[in-house]
């Protein structure tokens, strides 16, 4: 086995790189965000702006501060260049072009204010006070002002377009969404208008030529030679970027032509379409390459798993997955056909399945449980149905009833939660729920019977809230049975959901639907008890034929489901019952 070469040793991993992109990233977008909150201090005064100044420069011109940020900035600049290099195509998602795009621009019309700014103070000690700067920008240079005000927006909608891509495969995203995007149109707005602002009020005090004059001499402007220096600090440092994004993209244009003369591999897709690609070409990049729809919520960095395919042919020559891949997979619990589309990287020719829709959303990439992804699992499964809403829901307005079973919903749902259940599904006035999907069916039973008690408490308290709308208290029935069942999730587009398939779930809803024979508020199967180490000899009993069983099947009636529950209380798992 030939052992890795010496840059393969000490070049970094892309896992690696990927949190060297991230973590220079939020240097420079935290640089941003203070230097904005800075100019928003303009809405105040131009005293605020100078004061909050003072504190922005106590952090950034510190020399640990100046070496974070202008390493930060270095490093970035370098990432970014390496992931252009390394791309197969240009073509790609609008908002990874959005965001290459806004990356690109910011160092060459951010140059003239940095050079302006921190290379005039570092090299002839001018005090770039925002009076002095302002005063360019507004009265002397408006162009200029215009440019800064356009890269402002360009840093901010690139910084948040990266925070955007890695937040949003954070589980809590979804429910912070709202407030991040007001955050992110918050704050340019406040800068540019206390730039603005700032503007107005430096306009009346330069009516006073002392006072501009004490300006000048405050700032310590850099005189006519000094001036000529940073001219030309203003034309080397874009054309060095510029060139820097050419050679990067000439080394992109060699390293293409030598893939192709290394060879290609084919790669068959359903349908029977099939794409050749030149070696080196991850399937995820195939896909792109050929114009097929494949989902990639995080870009092709192998973070979300939504990429991934199931390899119908040609699995036996393939490269093993990354240790990154590898986590991943893992934590989806997958069968070892299952691969990233963007870290697979075949030598052979093979096949494969996209198993997401090319529109997935951002939620599909969240770390989820292995048995999201399909498992049997013995667990407890509850079915409860609310008696009469039919007759109760004739005479009221649709408004009435849907305020109605919201409130019902939302209750009936605490009490699941409450005692450590998933509700599963909630359709019509019915409610399914799962117990014991991870602790094992002989808790999940303990669990349910507890949720049934507490679903039954709900549901009275609901009914003495809405006593005045009621014609009678309300009642509900409850079937609970336990076994193995297949857990995943399943659904369509939005409608995807975890769940539970299997006789199981069957049995559960046939016991629910016996409550009505029985006139009883929950009717349980004898392996519950069992599981549940409950004696219930003393309970009616019963025996039912179920379809597709042979034997009948054992039921107990229950009406003093508190007093059941209460059985249960304090007793830890697997105690016997006394």
């Amino acid at each position: 086995m030939r052992s890795p070469s010496l840059a393969a040793r000490w070049w970094p991993t892309a896992a690696t790189v990927r949190r060297l992109r991230l973590a220079s990233g939020l240097m420079l977008f935290t640089f941003v965000l203070t230097h904005l909150l800075n100019h928003a201090l303009g809405l105040v005064s131009l005293a605020a702006m100078e004061a909050g100044r003072r504190l922005f420069l106590a952090l950034w011109r510190h020399p640990l501060g100046t070496l974070a940020l202008y390493g930060a900035l270095l490093l970035h600049l370098g990432l970014a260049l390496w992931a252009l290099y390394q791309r197969r195509r240009l073509r790609m998602p609008w908002g990874e072009a959005l965001q290459l795009g806004c990356g690109l621009l910011i160092p060459l019309l951010l140059t003239t204010h940095v050079v302006g700014t921190r290379l005039a103070h570092a090299w002839f000690e001018v005090n770039d006070t925002y009076a002095y700067v302002v005063a360019a920008l507004w009265l002397a240079r408006p162009d200029l002002g215009v440019q800064q005000a356009l890269v402002l927006l360009l840093a901010w909608v690139h910084g948040s377009t990266g925070l955007y891509f890695w937040l949003r495969l954070k589980p809590w995203h979804a429910r912070l969404a709202p407030l991040l995007f007001a955050a992110a149109l918050l704050v340019p707005v406040l800068a540019l208008l206390g730039f603005v602002q700032a503007g107005r009020e430096l306009a009346i005090r330069a009516r006073d030529p002392a006072w501009v004059q004490a300006m000048l001499r405050e700032a310590r402007a850099p005189q006519a030679a000094a001036r000529q220096q940073l001219n030309r600090a203003r034309q080397i440092i874009p054309a060095a970027f510029g060139l820097a994004v050419a050679l990067t993209l000439g080394a992109r244009g060699v390293r293409q032509r030598r893939e192709r003369r290394r060879g290609t591999v084919e790669i068959t897709y359903p349908g029977g379409r099939r794409v050749v690609v030149p070696l080196g070409f991850s399937v995820l990049e195939a896909s792109r390459q050929a114009g097929i729809a494949h989902a990639s919520v995080c870009g092709g960095r192998g973070r979300c798993s939504t990429c991934r395919v199931r390899v119908t042919h040609g699995a036996q020559a393939l490269p093993p997955p990354s240790p990154a891949e590898q986590r991943v997979l893992a934590r989806l619990g997958v069968p070892a056909t299952v691969r990233l589309a963007c870290q697979l990287r075949p030598r052979q020719a093979l096949g494969v399945v996209p198993l997401l829709p090319p529109e997935v959303s951002p939620r599909a990439g969240v770390a989820s449980p292995r048995y999201a992804a399909g498992e049997e699992r013995e667990l407890a499964v509850l079915f409860a149905d609310l008696r009469g809403f039919t007759r109760l829901a004739e005479p009221k307005l649709p408004y009435d009833v849907v305020f109605f079973l919201n409130r019902y919903f939302a209750a009936i749902g605490e009490a699941v939660r409450g005692t450590g259940g998933l509700v599963n599904q909630f359709t019509g006035d019915g409610v399914m729920a799962l117990f014991g999907i991870e602790q094992g069916e002989a808790e999940g039973c303990r669990q349910a019977l507890r949720a049934a008690s507490a679903m039954l408490r709900s549901l009275e308290a609901l009914s003495q809230t809405l006593a005045e709308e009621l014609p009678a208290p309300l009642r509900m029935g409850i079937g609970v049975h336990s076994g193995p069942a297949v857990v995943g999730r399943m659904g369509y587009a939005e409608a995807t959901y975890l769940t539970a398939v299997g006789d199981t779930v069957h049995v559960a809803s046939r016991l629910e639907e016996l409550t009505k024979t029985y006139d009883c508020p929950l009717i349980l199967s004898e392996r519950v008890a069992q599981q549940a180490q409950l004696e219930v000899a003393a309970y009616p009993c019963h025996e039912i034929a179920v379809r597709n069983r042979e034997e009948p099947l054992r039921i107990y009636v229950i009406y003093d489901v508190h007093a059941l529950a209460a059985r249960l209380v304090g007793r830890d798992p697997g105690m016997p019952e006394r």
